[in-house]
């Protein structure tokens, strides 16, 4: 067996090697300035805090999981917490505390830019469920993000995905494979709040 395991390649995966506290404070400082910057007044909310704090827990934890689901109906705060990690990475990048950015790529833009999506360290997914399922390429059905996220399941690349599907939508537009490897690899962080858009 020693033998045998000597041969694969052991991924560590990603994680912040801070305390999750000082993730959690980074983050909702960029929380409050992602917000600043489209003009809106932050609005504090347990809702809120409590998608930071357990986002800084899965980016400082020794965990197996390789990634993290935001899950929410519309406008509840999914993609302003994205950007606020995306920005938070920048800092810690330049300040040579993690070693890479990054990119975020919404979900129907996912089949232009495959190469990409597979390969990079880090990848946040946008909008997960609004891009067609299949794409016709040259005469093959092509399922992009399927394809996008299988590929980093067996390379273990940590992926951030926002979404407006119930797990049971992801089931029935992904397939139980999808489905199941979200349930083994991604911490599931879900939205419940009300939307800040009204």
């Amino acid at each position: 067996m020693s033998v045998l395991l000597r041969q694969r390649i052991t991924r560590t995966g990603f994680k912040i090697n801070l305390p999750p506290e000082e993730v959690r404070i980074l983050l909702t400082a960029a929380y409050r300035a992602e917000v600043a910057s489209r003009n809106m007044k932050y609005q504090e909310s347990e809702e809120t805090n409590s998608a930071i704090k357990k986002m800084a827990n899965a980016l400082t934890s020794k965990s197996h999981k390789t990634g993290i689901v935001l899950c929410g109906t519309c406008g509840n705060g999914k993609t302003t917490l994205v950007r606020a990690l995306q920005n938070s990475l920048v800092y810690l990048k330049l300040r040579n505390l993690v070693e890479y950015g990054m990119p975020i790529v919404d979900a129907r833009e996912v089949a232009d830019r495959m190469k990409e999506c597979k390969t990079v360290p880090l990848l946040a997914i946008e909008d997960m469920g609004k891009e067609p399922t299949t794409k016709l390429d040259y005469g093959n059905i092509l399922n992009p993000v399927i394809e996008v996220l299988e590929h980093r399941y067996n390379e273990q690349l940590f992926t951030v995905i926002s979404t407006n599907l119930t797990a049971k939508e992801i089931k029935e537009k992904y397939g139980t494979r999808i489905a199941d490897r979200f349930n083994e690899m991604m911490n599931v962080i879900i939205f419940t709040g009300k939307s800040f858009r009204r």
